[in-house]
C-alpha cells in the first residue's frame, strides 16, 4: 500500500494521523509537504494531531516551513507560526530567523491584517535571549 493512500481523507480522519503515527520517520519523509497541508488551518479537528507528528522531526521540517512562508499565505503562515513555529526546540527555530525577520520588515497587506507580527516578535525575541546567553 502507498503511503499516500494513508494520508487523511479529510479534517476530522483521526484513525488515519494515528495510523501515520505507527510509522518511522524515515517512511513519513515523503508525504511531509502533505502533512503541512493540514496545518493550513489550526481549527481543523486533525490540525493538533497533525502538528503532534510532525514535531517527531528536527532540522527536516525546515525546507517545509519556509516552503508555507514562501507561500504568503498569513492564515497558514499564522497557525504555522503560533502551533508548530512555536514548539520548535531553539536549535530548529533559530534556522528560521532570517525568514522571521523578512515577513517582519516586509508584511504584505494580509500578513498585516493577519497580525502576524504578534506572533513573530516573541519568537525572535526567544532566538535573541538565545543568542544573548553565547
Amino acid at each position: 500500500m502507498s503511503i499516500k493512500k494513508m494520508l487523511p481523507k479529510d479534517k476530522a480522519d483521526f484513525e488515519s494521523v494515528e495510523k501515520l503515527s505507527s510509522l518511522s520517520n524515515n517512511e513519513l519523509e515523503e508525504i511531509l509537504p502533505e502533512l503541512f497541508e493540514w496545518l493550513q488551518d489550526g481549527n481543523w479537528p486533525i490540525s493538533g494531531v497533525v502538528e503532534n507528528l510532525l514535531l517527531r522531526f528536527g532540522e527536516e521540517l525546515i525546507p517545509h516551513i519556509k516552503n508555507v512562508f514562501k507561500t504568503r499565505d498569513p492564515q497558514w503562515e499564522y497557525f504555522m507560526l503560533s502551533g508548530l513555529i512555536s514548539r520548535l526546540p531553539l536549535i530548529y527555530l533559530v534556522m528560521l530567523k532570517e525568514e522571521l525577520e523578512l515577513i517582519l520588515k516586509n508584511p504584505t497587506k494580509n500578513e498585516i491584517l493577519e497580525e502576524l507580527d504578534e506572533v513573530i516578535v516573541p519568537l525572535l525575541n526567544k532566538i535573541e535571549q538565545q543568542e544573548n546567553q553565547m
